[in-house]
């Protein structure tokens, strides 16, 4: 995944949990955060490149960033081609912001573990196992809890 490909789907991702309502606390101030960067980003590279036509920034690139958020599949093309005009790969915050996001966003869950069979101590720091180990347990995404 390259830098620009990155700062889309953590765009993405963040838009995606606003409209599903899960974009609380932490992830809704991180998706803020890189917005605003990206959006600021924009609008420089606008101003250095006259911005009237399809150029990177300003208002085109604004539309397009606001468009994106709406339906990402329809405009992650241009998306990709406003963000790399930019030059949002070498910049470190919108960076830092991006997998912010994505990490935040990373699913948590819980996996159980039963273990049945017996353990044999043979008298000094080696344990012999007989028996079999099963991992079971439903996927649970705290983030469906409220």
């Amino acid at each position: 995944m390259t830098e620009v490909e990155l700062v889309a789907t953590a765009f993405a991702t963040g838009a995606a949990a606003g409209l599903t309502g899960s974009a609380h606390g932490v992830v809704h101030d991180l998706y803020a955060g890189l917005r605003e960067a990206v959006r600021r980003r924009l609008v420089e590279a606008g101003g250095q490149g006259g911005g009237g036509g399809k150029g990177a920034g300003g208002g085109y690139g604004l539309r397009v960033l606001d468009a994106y958020e709406t339906d990402p599949d329809v405009w992650r093309t241009r998306l990709l081609q406003v963000l790399t005009g930019s030059g949002v790969e070498t910049d470190e915050e919108i960076l830092a912001a991006a997998r912010a996001v994505l990490r935040t966003e990373r699913p948590r869950g819980h996996i159980g573990v039963d273990i049945c069979g017996k353990a044999q101590h043979n008298g000094s720091a080696a344990v012999a196992w007989t028996g079999r180990c099963a991992v079971s347990g439903a996927w649970h995404d705290p983030r469906h809890d409220e």
